[in-house]
């Protein structure tokens, strides 16, 4: 008996997916719940396991094609014996002249028809009944040639503007790769612009002298990389600290939802990391209740299941605020942008050592830049100003998030 292999509702308002990697081909044997297939959300990739166990006897989709929720991607023999492949069908006798009838254009192929400024008869489709795929649009504009009007020799020549001859020419020695954006890479530059336009953001720096906290995890590291198998970084001083600070002025632990403004009791911390396929924001759920060796195990297992794209999109899914460390790619300052509905972000940046004065005494201290970028419909200034000082004050001081004063 065949079955067909669907793709799954994978989240609310997703409707569309990309088809990643064939984990089997045709002719294989699988086992029930064994991943067969990875596709791309605009959240995450996540992998199909098999419903029975059988053989891959047909696949519809190819990696890099676009398939709906609900439409059959392949098919399977749950008898398990590999079906022989179909012949190749002979080309059909030329039918009578009859009205033609304009390509189906794929969802994701007409968005690539738009930003190459084509049209869908221009292009040559592969899919099943002739349908336009993504990848026919990025085939045709990779190898599109736009030929210059033969001159008219009559005419003089005209001038060239001043610049001109500063732009190199086009030549075949110098190719370009046409690559389209991923699935998460083309939500992340959606959410980024919407971001920009839906929330009054600004942003306010402040620094911190990170000498107490290195002090700790100098004198503690050793015994805490053998209780907890995880070493004590930053970042879950950093989570403390800011979870006092959203205690303290819970206007940046906020959101806007149309007239009204939900405070939220509870600290759910995105903490921005570089995945494998771009920038993911996991969640810490409840993070006020997690010891610090806590925080830096789920950290680090987030970290390695970006990696290998193997996040759920429960893990991605919500948060009340974010902290994005810049500072592990060298960033010396910049301004975050925000995560809506978030009303904060607070952004890390690279520890360098810079002279400073304590007690009337210059001294060397590592320093770090630090920005909160916050959504001025809710957080005034000086909550936001009071918010960063917060964090400097207890990051310099780190005894007081221990003892909560």
């Amino acid at each position: 008996m065949q079955t067909e292999i669907k793709v799954p509702a994978i989240g609310e308002s997703i409707t569309e997916v990309d088809i990643g990697e064939w984990l089997k081909k045709e002719g294989e044997a699988v086992a029930k719940d064994e991943n067969i297939v990875s596709i791309e959300s605009e959240k995450a990739t996540v992998e199909l396991p098999s419903p029975s166990a059988g053989t891959i006897v047909k696949i519809l989709k190819a990696k890099g094609q676009t398939a709906v929720v609900g439409e059959t991607i392949a098919m399977l023999d749950s008898n398990g014996a590999p079906a022989p492949k179909a012949p190749e069908p002979k080309p059909a006798a030329p039918a009578a002249t009859v009205p033609s009838q304009s390509p189906r254009v794929m969802p994701a192929a007409e968005r690539l028809l738009a930003e190459n400024q084509l049209r869908a008869d221009q292009v040559q489709g592969t899919g099943p009944g002739g349908r336009i795929l993504k990848e026919d649009v990025a085939r045709h504009a990779e190898t599109k040639v736009t030929l210059p009007a033969p001159p008219d020799k009559s005419a003089a020549p005209p001038p060239l503007p001043a610049k001109a001859a500063l732009a190199p020419a086009r030549d075949s020695n110098r190719p370009d790769e046409v690559v389209p954006m991923n699935r998460l890479r083309r939500t992340v530059a959606q959410r980024l612009v919407e971001a920009q336009r839906t929330t009054a953001s600004l942003t306010t720096f402040n620094e911190v002298d990170l000498h107490e906290v290195m002090a700790l995890r100098k004198q503690f590291q050793d015994t805490f990389v053998e209780k907890h198998s995880v070493k004590l970084g930053f970042m879950s001083f950093f989570v403390k600290a800011a979870i006092e600070a959203l205690k303290a002025i819970p206007q940046v632990n906020a959101e806007i939802r149309g007239n009204d403004i939900v405070y939220h009791r509870y600290y759910d911390i995105g903490v921005a990391i570089g995945g494998g396929k771009g920038l993911v924001v996991p969640v810490l759920r409840n993070a006020e209740r997690l010891s610090f060796a806590q925080i830096e195990t789920a950290i680090a297992e987030f970290a390695k299941r970006a990696k290998e794209n193997k996040l759920t999109l429960e893990e991605l899914q919500g948060g009340t605020f974010t902290i994005s460390n810049g500072g592990v790619y060298g960033s010396m300052l910049s301004t975050p942008i925000l995560n809506p509905p978030q009303s904060g972000i607070l952004g890390m940046h690279n520890i360098q050592e810079r002279p400073v004065v304590r007690d009337s005494q210059i001294v060397i201290r590592p320093m770090m830049y630090l920005a909160l970028t916050y959504d001025h419909r809710i957080v005034d200034g000086r909550e936001a100003v009071t918010f960063l000082k917060k964090i400097k004050d207890l990051l310099e001081s780190p005894a007081r998030m221990l003892l909560e004063i």
